[in-house]
């Protein structure tokens, strides 16, 4: 199934990372389960199923069939560059955000320690 996994993210031209965003799963979990460490959760299928339509459940599931419900063609394949290209800075995003909320918890504890310093001295 992992094989087949893959062959959904390079289908649509995504990152591991961009992919887990699309079907709202968590980076970490489900690079566990793309590398083998984890087992690929029932959560994880079905999120994949919602996003992607397109993608049959059988050839998911057991392998059987063709990968697409119908004859789809990645026809507007400037529309998934810009699609992956948003989905990384989303994730880039995110990340600056919680190094920002990070540096304020670091901050916040300094100042507590100079105004202890401040009371005492």
């Amino acid at each position: 199934m992992i094989e087949r996994i893959k062959k959904i993210i390079n289908h649509y031209g995504l990152s591991d990372r961009a992919f887990a965003i699309k079907c709202g799963i968590k980076q970490n979990t489900f690079s566990n389960q793309i590398n083998g460490v984890r087992e690929i959760s029932l959560q994880t299928i079905n999120s994949i199923l919602i996003t992607f339509e397109k993608i049959s459940a059988e050839w998911l599931l057991r392998g059987n069939g063709e990968m697409l419900l119908t004859s789809e063609q990645p026809t507007a394949s400037n529309e998934n560059d810009r699609l992956s290209k948003l989905i990384d800075t989303i994730a880039f995003q995110q990340d600056t955000i919680n190094n920002l909320q990070r540096r304020i918890k670091e901050l916040e504890a300094e100042l507590i320690i100079v105004n202890n310093e401040r009371k005492i001295g």
